[in-house]
């Protein structure tokens, strides 16, 4: 078999094996996604009809909320199952099994791209189970097209590969899953520094430039632009520059950090 034939098969095999852990092992999983949900809920039953009059200057209006919070917190939702990531891979770099695979006849990058692929489908199916609760209670783009759709679902599967190898990376560096999870929580808070529930110009002047200079925030309203048909700007890519450079460096991190000898 040719090298790119081995390649394909181990990280095929490594997928495999990531996909019945996440199987055997849901509650991860689970209590990662409830965070996202949960604030769907909150903010909209909550605070949806205080927050759209503030956001529209008009009246309450609790499904015009929901249409500008829902392409926040699918990316937030990545964020949140890229955590789940980190934690496996610290697990694997604590309990021997990465000695095991050192001196087995595999190809070495499989391993991470066996941890990669799996979490960006995890991630793709929890965006998946979010978006049905959103549109449970209410939300609709009915000014997508067809192309539009298509490049939202293009956008969030690269936001997931983009933030999956700087999760890698964490998990890789970190002496346990309880560091690991530690380390990758900026996954979820920056979601929360973002413009995800109000605009970037209804806070502090101070603060804008935190919320702004981010990648959560670029991407958040280009998701929002193409999923409900208003403007997207430069922020389109911006976004895309933000995910190949993340991903980039995350490639770059993991693999030296994976392939250097152990100690």
């Amino acid at each position: 078999m040719s090298s790119l034939s081995l390649a394909v098969r181990d990280s095929t095999t490594m997928l495999r094996r990531n996909l019945l852990h996440a199987r055997r092992y849901p509650s991860l999983t689970l209590n990662l996604l409830l965070t996202p949900i949960m604030l769907l809920l909150l903010f909209v039953y909550i605070f949806g009809d205080t927050m759209s009059a503030g956001i529209g200057g008009g009246g309450p209006d609790r499904s015009r909320y929901i249409a500008y919070i829902v392409p926040g917190l699918l990316l937030m939702t990545i964020g949140s199952t890229v955590v789940g990531t980190a934690v496996s891979v610290a697990n694997d770099m604590t309990e021997g099994i990465i000695a095991r695979f050192r001196t087995m006849a595999i190809h070495r990058g499989s391993v991470l791209v066996g941890h990669v692929v799996g979490s960006v489908l995890q991630s793709i199916i929890s965006v998946v189970l979010v978006g049905a609760v959103a549109v449970a209670i209410g939300f609709r783009s009915t000014d997508a097209t067809v192309l539009e759709w298509l490049a939202a679902f293009g956008l969030l599967v690269l936001f997931a590969t983009a933030l999956t190898w700087i999760a890698v990376g964490m998990g890789l560096i970190s002496p346990n899953a309880e560091a690991a999870s530690n380390n990758a929580m900026p996954m979820i808070l920056l979601p929360l520094l973002s413009s995800a529930f109000v605009p970037v110009h209804a806070m502090p002047g101070w603060f804008q430039p935190i919320a702004e200079y981010q990648p959560f925030s670029p991407a958040i309203e280009t998701l929002r632009g193409l999923l409900l048909g208003s403007e997207i700007g430069h922020n389109g890519w911006l976004a895309v520059a933000w995910c190949l450079g993340l991903a980039a460096l995350g490639y770059v991190w993991s693999s030296s950090t994976f392939n250097r000898d152990p100690k």
